[in-house]
């Protein structure tokens, strides 16, 4: 593994939080949350453009004044739209998911919308991480709500995004509190990892693409109750970037957030080894990765990764496999 570029994207806001990423070549997008602080009513969503090296200003994409904004997520249709889905609401259980659209690579986008008219269950589609695009061409939304005891499911799209169909709650052993799960395919089955209240990854199986799971389990993986996600390479080889910090179930998981780490399994997420460390610094945040795997017209696989640096700017960096 190979890094071949880093850069450091600085947005016109104090601080930021959960980027998401969109490699298109040459191009890449990047989206996060920025205002005075998380959760402030001046947070917004920001979105910039990388065009070869250089960053263009960001974008400020709003879907009401005054309300916090959170979790943005990057989606490319087959026709070559690009979505950008998004959290909207003054308190987290009470969220409501916008869409906007893009026709021109991400210069431009329309209004946001609700994706889903007349939600109130506390979010749909997307809560951080990217939609798994099935074999059979169905998307797979990784989603969660956090009302009371915090639950994963997946929301289902047989049509690109128009419509959604919401899968079963992941059903979770006592006490243990799971979302913003990250997810992949393999040998006709769907798998999650999750973000956890009790210091460790949980996983979950699917055998029938996303609807229904089996009772979430333990893996040997840390987990600091903070945001985590993973990338299928074409060889069937996962990379997980994730805080390796074993949280305290008596404070519900919480621990800092200084190291990052790049894991890796090339058994299906059976076991794992460190890749590489990312951050390891004594302080300071890096979290919340977003993990994208990039096939190049060349033959080349590139890993690009983002993650919030400091809550100053996000990370972006890309590896060569």
């Amino acid at each position: 593994m190979k890094e071949i570029s880093r850069s450091y994207l600085a947005l016109p806001v104090p601080a930021v939080h959960a980027s998401t990423l969109l490699p298109r070549g040459n191009v890449c997008l990047c989206a996060g949350f920025g205002g005075t602080q998380e959760g402030t009513p001046d947070v917004d969503i920001w979105l910039s453009r990388r065009v070869g090296g250089d960053w263009e200003p960001a974008q400020r994409i709003s879907a009401a004044d005054d309300i916090p904004h959170w979790n943005p997520v990057l989606t490319e249709c087959s026709d070559g739209r690009i979505l950008l889905t998004f959290k909207c609401g003054p308190k987290i259980p009470d969220w409501v998911t916008y869409c906007s659209a893009s026709c021109d690579g991400g210069l431009t986008w329309s209004d946001p919308a609700p994706l889903v008219s007349g939600d109130d269950s506390g979010g749909r589609g997307p809560v951080k991480n990217k939609i798994l695009m099935r074999s059979d061409g169905v998307w797979v939304a990784p989603a969660s709500v956090e009302r009371g005891l915090w639950r994963c499911f997946c929301d289902l799209s047989h049509d690109e995004g128009k419509t959604w169909q919401r899968g079963a709650f992941v059903a979770a052993p006592e006490g243990v509190g799971m979302i913003q799960p990250t997810l992949w395919e393999h040998a006709g089955g769907i798998f999650m990892l999750t973000r956890t209240t009790v210091g460790r990854i949980y996983r979950a199986d699917s055998v029938d693409g996303g609807v229904n799971w089996c009772e979430a389990y333990p893996t040997e993986l840390p987990n600091n109750n903070s945001g985590l996600d993973l990338a299928q390479t074409p060889d069937g080889t996962l990379y997980l970037a994730c805080n390796p910090i074993p949280g305290d179930p008596q404070k519900r998981g919480w621990a800092g957030r200084n190291r990052l780490a790049l894991l890796k399994s090339r058994d299906n997420g059976l076991t794992w080894e460190t890749a590489l460390m990312l951050e390891d610094e004594p302080e300071g945040e890096y979290s919340y990765p977003a993990v994208v795997c990039e096939e190049c017209s060349d033959g080349r696989v590139l890993l690009n990764i983002s993650y919030t640096w400091r809550r100053e700017k996000f990370a972006v960096r890309v590896f060569e496999l």
